[in-house]
């Protein structure tokens, strides 16, 4: 491809080519998106991914050098080599960020898009339905496919450098961290949230603005991206260098994260499936009565009266009362979260409605959610059938409603999985849009809580995902996975590439969804016929919820046996009173989770943490899949492996009790001896049962609130501050109302911690802010880890300094 001339507009050059036109817009001085078509003109549809945002005037300058052409900014330059026009990344200081191959890395190979053409009615014989583990399936059956449009498959080819990781594209179930060297198929499905996104250890992400189905590779068959429909190439390169920096980037393209209400970061209990209001309530009552924390409870799937799947009403025999059972789950401050489904049968008034208003798709069953009015009638269901009578958040099951793998013993080839799936969805959507379903739905769900209420924050817990989804506040979770030690080992890196998306809330279900086997289906693959009775398992749902206690959302669910905690034993009993201590760590937790939380929002922070967010220049980093910083402080390393039982409950006698963990460089503090350690090395850490490595970082502050049963029940309660020496120390408190949107308009408080390791002083600066209910004093403890002497201070928002001496803290000044 041969650079031919090239012209000048405010945002950036348009370059004509021998094989088309490219367009480089400098979105600012860290920003650049990449067009190329062989059309007459750019497309002009506007994204699903990319939001509007108002342009900024940015500086930058074209260069022309001979045989390269270099688009320079302020953060960095874009080297065109005329002869190729292969692409070639720099930051300011000349150092290679990526490069594309030296023939050219752009590809646009013509295809033809098809669209499926099904009757206007079906009748029962035209239909076919199935149900399966997965909830209601209705196939149509086609009349005719006729060409649509013709468009292209899109390739963009890479140069990476040795030792240069890789991360993103999602949630998937294979378990892999670095991406270097690997292969993955970017689609939709029960265990697959995809989302193309690339982060490097060079220093920059790749966010490709495409919602077709893709495929990744870096191996022997090459290193690219390939869309497998769409009308140009469109992409844009994020320089940071740090992570952060280039989430930010990602967030400023595709959206904000709005906050979540207090609550959704506490504990949420959940199974397959509580099936009446009295079954909900005694769940309550009995975490109550326990004094176990718990701050919501979740009503799964077939809550519809019949077999009127996807109806978004309540069965008025099982749930007689929709608002007395929102009430009193609601005076014992406990939540309600319910799941619903784009897919409705027959029978029921939501179909009915969908189907007069011309709102379903071809196999008449499943909403079109990219229908802006599709869109409203789907929350004006919701709405006036569950979120009126005190619903509280959403449970969005089966966002990828055309997944077609879930049945057979035998699991599919991951190339076979692609085929099966994208075809199916094909027949149903436009071949350009098979991965963005969960996005438009959460766009309907998000708009329309959002236009009837302000006094509720929007919580919508989904199965997929794409990129942008995370403006609707959206949490997803990894799917449907299997009882199994190598799953659980594999969910950690799964979410962790997740979040280096740019979506930061993933979660997983503790103790896996399926526990036990049945041969007959090959994702049903537990280890645990007995369930709970089985001390396996038990061992698995301990570790599983460690793990849990550290997510972004805190919740346990699954069939086959029950997930309360007393299931697991009784109090003085080990299992149960190791659940116990987790279970109150993280609401102990909660004045930092709900710090940092507010970070996401307002920084485009991200809490759930690969290591190479805070050490990305550590080689020793790039491939560790079990170990994750949580914010700032923390670094947590899951035991992934069983020490005392095997499934079945044999004792597993030469098991010994420790894991090794990487410790990067720096000071580190074990975090239930307070031990200090050198990091830079590899240590082997207590992992009993009742132990989970946790280290903290030194020059840390770590907010820690009471003793409470639910996060809302004493927010301003009192704060004890554990300082880390070793180094200087920032933290920001956070305090808003927890469950409105009034801090949109700047209703909430902060005050900023400082510890200065040099004058070994603790600095409580002025608060900034209000809020309806604020309490204008605070009561803080200090405490400086490894020395005896506490101080106790009544804070009223003005800058407060204590120090400290040998022994610890004394009287504040």
């Amino acid at each position: 491809m041969l650079l031919i001339n090239w012209t000048e507009s405010v945002r950036g050059p348009e370059l004509t080519t021998s094989a088309g036109r490219m367009h480089l817009e400098v979105c600012s001085p860290n920003i650049v998106r990449i067009r190329y078509t062989q059309e007459p003109y750019f497309a002009d549809k506007s994204s699903l991914i990319v939001i509007d945002r108002p342009a900024a005037p940015v500086h930058w300058k074209l260069q022309d050098e001979g045989e390269r052409l270099i688009l320079r900014t302020e953060a960095m330059d874009i080297e065109i080599d005329k002869a190729t026009c292969a692409f070639s990344y720099r930051n300011r200081d000349g150092e290679l960020l990526f490069r594309e191959p030296a023939g050219g890395g752009k590809t646009l190979e013509p295809i033809e898009v098809f669209r499926t053409s099904f009757a206007a009615q079906h009748s029962s014989q035209e239909q076919e339905v199935t149900y399966g583990a997965d909830g209601l399936r209705v196939q149509g059956e086609e009349r005719e496919r006729h060409l649509d449009r013709r468009a292209y498959r899109t390739r963009l080819e890479f140069d990476w450098q040795d030792g240069e990781a890789l991360y993103g594209l999602g949630s998937h179930e294979e378990g892999m961290m670095n991406l270097r060297g690997e292969y993955q198929y970017l689609y939709q499905q029960n265990l697959k949230a995809s989302i193309p996104v690339l982060l490097s250890s060079r220093g920059y992400g790749i966010l490709v603005d495409s919602c077709s189905s893709m495929t990744f590779r870096d191996d022997e068959k090459g290193s690219y991206l390939e869309t497998d429909a769409d009308d140009e190439l469109e992409f844009y390169v994020i320089y940071g260098p740090e992570f952060d920096t280039i989430i930010s980037g990602i967030r400023e393209l595709t959206g904000d994260v709005p906050l979540l209400p207090r609550w959704a970061y506490g504990y949420i209990q959940s199974k397959e499936r509580y099936e009446s209001a009295e079954e909900l309530l005694a769940v309550a009552r009995e975490y109550r009565e326990r004094k176990l924390p718990l701050d919501a409870i979740v009503l799964d799937w077939q809550s519809w009266t019949g077999n009127l799947w996807g109806q978004k009403t309540l069965d008025p025999e099982r749930f007689p009362n929709p608002e007395a059972l929102a009430d009193e789950l609601h005076a014992l401050h406990v939540r309600w979260m319910v799941s619903v489904w784009p897919i409705m049968s027959e029978g029921g008034d939501n179909h009915r409605e969908m189907e007069e208003g011309g709102f379903l798709l071809g196999n008449r069953a499943t909403y079109n959610a990219f229908d802006p009015e599709a869109r409203k009638l789907y929350w004006k269901q919701a709405s006036e059938g569950l979120f009126r009578h005190g619903v509280d958040a959403w449970w969005c099951d089966c966002t990828e409603p055309f997944e077609a793998d879930w049945k057979g013993a035998v699991k599919p080839e991951p190339e076979h999985r692609m085929s099966i799936n994208t075809s199916e969805s094909r027949r149903y959507l436009d071949a350009e849009y098979v991965n963005a379903y969960s996005l438009e739905h959460s766009h309907g769900l998000y708009e329309g809580q959002r236009a009837e209420t302000d006094r509720k924050r929007v919580v919508n817990l989904t199965r997929s995902a794409y990129a942008g989804q995370h403006r609707y506040a959206t949490i997803t979770w990894s799917g449907d996975t299997s009882a199994t030690w190598d799953t659980l080992r594999k969910q950690i890196a799964d979410g962790l590439n997740f979040c280096m998306t740019g979506s930061p809330y993933w979660t997983s279900d503790i103790g896996a969804f399926f526990v036990r086997n049945q041969p007959e289906l090959w994702f049903w693959n537990g280890d645990y016929e007995q369930g709970t009775a089985d001390a396996g398992y038990r061992e698995l749902y301990v570790r599983w919820f460690q793990l849990g206690t550290f997510l972004p959302m805190f919740r346990s669910h699954g069939t086959d046996t029950p997930r309360e905690i007393w299931r697991f034993g009784s109090p003085g009993e080990r299992v149960y009173d190791v659940l116990e201590k987790f279970l109150k760590l993280r609401y102990r937790l909660m004045p930092y989770l709900y710090a940092l939380a507010a970070a996401v929002t307002h920084e485009r922070y991200t809490i759930f943490r690969a290591l190479a967010f805070d050490y990305r220049q550590d080689p020793q980093v790039h491939s560790i899949r079990d170990q994750f910083m949580w914010g700032p402080a923390f670094l947590v390393a899951p035991v992934t492996e069983p020490m005392n039982v095997a499934p079945g409950s044999p004792s597993l006698e030469d098991a010994e009790p420790t894991r090794s963990v990487y410790l990067p460089e720096g000071v580190w503090y074990e975090y239930w001896n307070e031990q200090r350690m050198e990091g830079g090395q590899i240590v082997s850490a207590a992992a009993d049962l009742g132990t989970l490595p946790l280290y903290v970082r030194a020059g840390s502050i770590v907010p820690l609130g009471g003793d409470v049963q639910y996060a809302d029940e004493d927010p301003q309660g009192p704060i004890h501050l554990k300082i880390y020496p070793g180094g200087d120390a920032t933290f920001t408190l956070y305090f808003d109302e927890g469950d409105s949107y009034a801090y949109e308009q700047g209703a909430y408080s902060t005050l900023s911690l400082y510890w200065s390791e040099a004058k070994r002083c603790l600095t409580i600066g002025e608060r900034h802010g209000h809020y309806a209910g604020m309490s204008e004093q605070q009561i803080f403890t200090a405490e400086l880890v490894g020395c005896p002497n506490m101080s106790t201070v009544d804070y009223s928002g003005q800058l407060l300094e204590i120090y400290a001496d040998e022994h610890g803290f004394i009287a504040p000044r």
